[in-house]
């Protein structure tokens, strides 16, 4: 047992308080604990903020992102028919369901309120690169979860998602697209482990970044999505963006993602969201249809 007054050596060991008063040694505090300034662990008790709340939807709407575009791969429809739309709608109730369970999970369970831990700087998703070695002796082991829970709570939610997934979206595929619709579940069988393996190993770069992958991952699918139009003259791009079905709603997602991109980044800069921002929405699609005629390679002469 060990007095209070010596400080842990790292940034992460911390020591628990005994019921007799006394102190245990340095170590990993437990699950939920975090060492604060004087290494005593000290209980989660944080309130998420509002960017904490942004990184956890970002990760379920990637989830979301990958489910529709693997669907729409696998169907091979150039409109949206009701078969589409139905498997749609099981991948959005899928992550949907396994969000509000990971949220009743997460302690204090049965509540949609979490208490956490913030995250203060990079390393606190990294503990286990920042264990101790006293006078260059037996490596100190205090590797946990600094930033509980937001790590443990996406592998949580990937979990869920992936049994959701395999308890609902058979019975809707073999109703709707009897073909089709198991490659959507391949598909998502794969991508789920490789969601699980960049959390893992990026999990705190993606934290800080996730706002700027949100903003480029939404210019370049919207390109990618007025790319593939055969005439690219500004009239036809702007009458198959309002007349067909399918291209207005895939414009409105990119439209909400680049919203969503646009308040996370703001809410990291610390700035406060103002209404002017907005107008920075369908910037990218704007710019693409007034742009369109001058990459033609038709007009590129070479010499």
């Amino acid at each position: 047992m060990s007095n209070l007054q010596i400080r842990c050596p790292g940034m992460y060991c911390g020591r628990e308080a005994f019921p007799d008063g006394n102190w245990s040694d340095c170590h990993a505090c437990p699950r939920g604990f975090r060492s604060n300034a004087s290494s005593a662990c000290v209980s989660c008790d944080d309130f998420p903020m509002f960017y904490d709340w942004l990184y956890l939807g970002f990760m379920a709407l990637l989830a979301l992102v990958l489910h529709w575009f693997c669907i729409d791969m696998v169907a091979m429809r150039r409109s949206i028919t009701k078969e589409v739309i139905a498997l749609h709608f099981s991948a959005l109730i899928e992550i949907v369901g396994a969000s509000l369970i990971t949220l009743q999970l997460t302690d204090p369970i049965g509540s949609f309120a979490i208490r956490s831990c913030r995250a203060r700087k990079l390393s606190d998703w990294y503990t286990l690169l920042h264990n101790p070695s006293p006078d260059y002796g037996k490596t100190l082991h205090c590797t946990q979860e600094a930033v509980y829970p937001l790590y443990t709570m996406v592998f949580t939610f990937y979990a869920l998602g992936i049994i959701l997934m395999l308890l609902i979206r058979p019975l809707i595929a073999k109703k709707f697209l009897p073909k089709q619709g198991k490659f959507s579940i391949y598909a998502a069988l794969y991508f789920f482990p490789v969601l699980a393996m960049l959390h893992a190993i990026g999990g705190g770069l993606i934290y800080y970044s996730f706002p700027y992958i949100t903003l480029i991952l939404s210019v370049l699918s919207n390109a990618a999505h007025f790319a593939f139009k055969l005439n690219q003259s500004v009239k036809s791009l702007v009458m198959s963006s309002v007349s067909d079905v399918r291209n207005i709603v895939v414009i409105l997602g990119h439209w909400l993602l680049h919203g969503y991109g646009v308040t996370a980044l703001a809410t990291l800069r610390g700035l406060s969201i103002h209404p002017a921002m907005l107008a920075l929405v369908p910037l990218p699609a704007l710019f693409y249809i007034l742009t369109a005629r001058f990459t033609d390679p038709n007009k590129l002469h070479t010499e």
